[in-house]
């Protein structure tokens, strides 16, 4: 009987769909359970074998979930506003749209070539103005709550793109997207308060179940710091404020520097001596990417301001002012206090440019290197009412002396910063605000959403880096809904990170044109149980989408203040010889060409045997062959299988033993070592022997993984209904453990015979069976038992002597 994958998989894909097998009801008795993954950018490169991991993987634990009695919400959806298709659409003069369109239509039919239990009703696409109505609804909101707000800041201009860029899509100085160079330019932004929300950001991760490395990463990049706020005045009579997070050194700062874009150098221009110097500078710094920047390894640039200085003020020393690219306006206050004999990059900085170097901490040699004690148990010198204090008894005593003072306070501080939500392009939602003269900007009434995306006869930026949107005049001016006089339209459009930042709510009702859901769906599903999704969205997409669902939390529209119980994350997929897939390399694997070679069956088995699922793993063809030899033998077994209703005694306690490591190693994303346990099975029913009963269950523990087989070699044994809707088999623990083993018999350390005993036999009862075996029997004649070592369940090994 020859395994025709081809018309397997294409049947058993049109009768689940007939069947409509992974519908997800809301409500009923079942207990529910949200599995979900990332939605992809549908790119006209269509799925690639990265996809391919995540959405396996959980397809494996949604499949399993609703063997286990649970009413699944398995989704899939769509990402698809955004640069790369409004880029393609430029180059090829195809209107993104169709772009769209036609990119979705391509990846609809390769999940469902791979056989994913998505509840294919449920489909949602962040182009859909019945989905992106409810996107601008939730921008307006934001905008009524004041945690939207536009302002001029100095942003990440790709050259090419001709957009506005997030500091995570600029890598190495370059887009992220078309590695054009990026420089630095002021623009008129619309940003969202996304720093309101940071420290519930951090303490809420208490309440979650996700692998610590997330939890990391959202801290780390959330970024919270506790330290003070303190006033420099400058000889020009403004006051400089700075953040530090050590304010018992400020004995030991001995000059300042402002960051290239700070307001107060255009303000000094007239008593600044080096005018010039300092602006070719700053037109330099423009040119340069945040990560260039703040890049640790850089040589420290900066140009002291002539004429200006600040005053430190714990003493009243006049100390130099410079301006460098490594300080950020967009970072703190835009200013920093210098501490080079406590600072690498201070100490560096201070090297070149001849500054003072001031010893505060004692412990290292201020002419050779900076030094930072990692502990609290310094102790201060040069620094007046600290000396002779430990570093942790001193900062509370400067704290308390600049309150009194007047000059400085306590501070919390957090690297994160908001959220930057305004793009000069025209594949994006539109934002729903008109600006009008006498009333300001203006939210269009709620009940005009969708404000729809017009028809556009370029897609081209423009030169001043204005949206396209910003040449239609007549979809631009149009009415104030406040006053009724002339306004204009808001003509910048969302980021791509907009309509992923609440997608998994929309999966919950989708085709709910009231509300983004209603709020029985809402209560029904409550959180996602558990989302898998890539390492490289931790610090953006699962963090924006956090800060969302509270703000929504807020307002009473969910019942979760967070949106994910569990994340977890994987590895990527390497080319062969462990190196990055690219064009470039020629090494990318398409998931079509597998498939058609091998099977959906065993694309599904190999990706989920390729390695630990946390880490990267690289391709192998010959392992993939590998797992349709396993696939065929499994096949080939179906014609070897007897009659019985019951497992056999030599099956019995593997059976359930591979019953419990399966069902454990799914819930723990241990894939690998589940199908290796399947493959000993099956290596055991080949040597022994299987029955119907036995095979049976060895169907309903492969469906997940091999889901087109398990359901055809099920119909062909004339079983009810299908592998994939059968009950999870259950184990009793104690059958995982055989009644029986066989153990290694030694004499003199020699392997002679084995024999079988009843599990966990004492030394005497091995000894009896061994001894009672003939060919061990003669070996003992004319000797003496000098000395047994017994390993239960093992071996033993007999020590003998000849007779006196």
């Amino acid at each position: 009987m020859k395994y025709e994958f081809n018309r397997i998989e294409r049947k058993w894909q049109d009768r689940w769909a007939k069947e409509n097998c992974y519908h997800a009801e809301t409500g009923g008795d079942k207990p529910k359970f949200y599995a979900l993954v990332e939605f992809p950018y549908p790119s006209g490169q269509g799925l690639h074998v990265g996809h391919a991991r995540p959405y396996t993987a959980m397809d494996v634990v949604a499949r399993k979930r609703r063997m286990d009695g649970y009413n699944v919400l398995f989704p899939m959806g769509y990402d698809a506003f955004g640069l790369p298709t409004e880029n393609y659409a430029i180059k090829n003069h195809i209107h993104p749209a169709k772009v769209t369109h036609d990119n979705i239509a391509n990846f609809t039919k390769q999940l469902k070539m791979l056989g994913y239990s998505f509840d294919w009703d449920r489909v949602v696409d962040t182009t859909d103005p019945k989905y992106y109505k409810w996107t601008q609804w939730i921008f307006l909101q934001l905008f009524k709550k004041g945690l939207a707000y536009k302002t001029s800041m100095p942003v990440n201009w790709c050259t090419s793109c001709k957009c506005v860029l997030a500091n995570e899509e600029v890598v190495n100085g370059v887009c992220e997207r078309c590695g054009s160079e990026v420089i630095r330019k002021e623009k008129s932004q619309w940003m969202l308060k996304i720093t309101e929300y940071a420290q519930r950001l951090i303490d809420d991760l208490d309440q979650v179940d996700f692998i610590e490395r997330v939890k990391i990463q959202q801290k780390n990049w959330i970024g919270r710091s506790t330290g003070a706020e303190v006033t420099f005045p400058t000889t020009q009579g403004d006051d400089l404020v700075i953040y530090t997070t050590r304010p018992d050194t400020l004995f030991g700062a001995t000059y300042m520097v402002l960051s290239p874009e700070h307001p107060y150098i255009a303000r000094w221009k007239n008593a600044i001596g080096n005018w010039d110097q300092v602006t070719a500078y700053v037109e330099a710094a423009a040119r340069k990417s945040d990560f260039e920047r703040t890049e640790l390894a850089k040589e420290k640039t900066g140009v002291k301001l002539e004429g200006v200085a600040g005053i430190n003020p714990v003493n009243g020393k006049k100390i130099p002012i410079f301006i460098s690219d490594y300080v950020l306006v967009s970072y703190g206050t835009g200013a920093i206090m210098a501490v080079p004999a406590h600072d690498d990059r201070d100490w560096e900085f201070a090297k070149k440019f001849g500054c003072e170097i001031i010893e505060v901490v004692q412990g290292g040699d201020i002419e050779k290197a900076a030094f930072t004690l990692k502990d609290d148990t310094g102790i201060m010198v040069n620094s007046d009412f600290l000396n002779g204090l430990t570093v942790k008894e001193a900062i509370p005593v400067m704290k308390k002396w600049l309150e009194e003072k007047g000059i400085g306070h306590e501070k919390v501080n957090y690297k994160l910063r908001d959220w930057v939500f305004s793009r000069q392009r025209y594949w994006g939602e539109p934002i729903p605000l008109v600006h009008c003269d006498k009333c300001g900007w203006v939210p269009l009434p709620e009940e005009q959403l969708p404000l729809l995306l017009p028809e556009v006869s370029s897609y081209e930026p423009t030169d001043n880096g204005e949206s396209p949107l910003a040449t239609m005049t007549d979809w631009v001016n149009t009415t104030c809904p406040c006053c009724g006089g002339p306004a204009q339209r808001e003509t910048d459009t969302m980021p791509q990170w907009a309509g992923s930042s609440w997608y998994f709510l929309r999966y919950m009702d989708p085709h709910n044109d009231k509300a983004l859901a209603s709020q029985e769906a809402l209560r029904y599903w409550g959180q996602v149980d558990w989302y898998n999704g890539g390492m490289e969205h931790t610090t953006l997409h699962l963090l924006y989408s956090r800060f969302w669902h509270k703000f929504l939390y807020d307002l009473g529209v969910v019942p979760y203040a967070e949106p994910y119980h569990k994340r977890t994350s994987h590895g990527m997929i390497l080319g062969e010889g462990g190196e990055k897939m690219s064009k470039s390399r020629g090494n990318v694997v398409n998931p079509n060409d597998v498939v058609a070679q091998y099977g959906a069956d065993t694309m599904r088995m190999y990706i989920m045997f390729i390695g630990d699922f946390e880490k990267a793993a690289a391709w192998s063809d010959n392992a993939v062959k590998g797992c349709k030899r396993f696939l065929d033998r499994i096949w080939n077994l179906a014609e070897q299988v007897t009659p019985a209703e019951a497992y056999g005694k030599e099956n019995e306690a593997l059976l359930h033993k591979t019953i419990k490591k399966v069902s454990d190693d799914i819930e723990n994303m241990k894939f690998n070592t589940a199908i290796a346990a399947l493959m000993t099975l099956t290596n055991q029913f080949y040597d022994k022997g299987v029955n119907q009963a036995e095979f049976r269950t060895m169907l309903q523990l492969l469906s997940p993984f091999a889901p087109h087989m398990a359901d055809e070699l099920w119909e062909r044994f004339g079983w009810e209904g299908m592998a994939s809707t059968s009950a999870w088999p259950a184990y009793d623990e104690s059958k995982t453990v055989a009644s029986e083993v066989t153990i290694a018999v030694q004499v003199g350390g020699k392997l002679k015979t084995t024999v079988t005993v009843a599990t966990d036999s004492d030394q005497d009862a091995v000894l009896a069976a061994v001894t009672a075996e003939a060919k061990i029997a003669k070996l003992m004649e004319g000797k003496e038992l000098v000395k047994v070592i017994h390993v239960p369940n093992k071996l033993v090994n007999l020590i003998l002597k000849p007779k006196a």
